[in-house]
């Protein structure tokens, strides 16, 4: 049972981390950083939960 949600949090994960880079790339996102600097809450908690999720996945996947 643990390999399967370790397979499932890895997915997640890699999905949350896609999603997290496109609002990073997006163009208003672009924008906001061109005359702020500033990059979007949604944008770092998309690609840090991503990968917090893939590493809890591969440890579950491991053992």
């Amino acid at each position: 049972m643990n390999k399967v949600i370790g397979i499932v949090l890895i997915c997640i994960g890699a999905a949350l981390a896609f999603w997290g880079y496109d609002v990073y790339d997006s163009a208003s996102a672009q924008i906001t950083r061109t005359f702020s600097g500033d990059t979007p809450i949604e944008a770092w908690a998309g690609m840090v939960g991503g990968v917090v999720c893939i590493v809890l996945g591969a440890l579950k996947v491991k053992n």
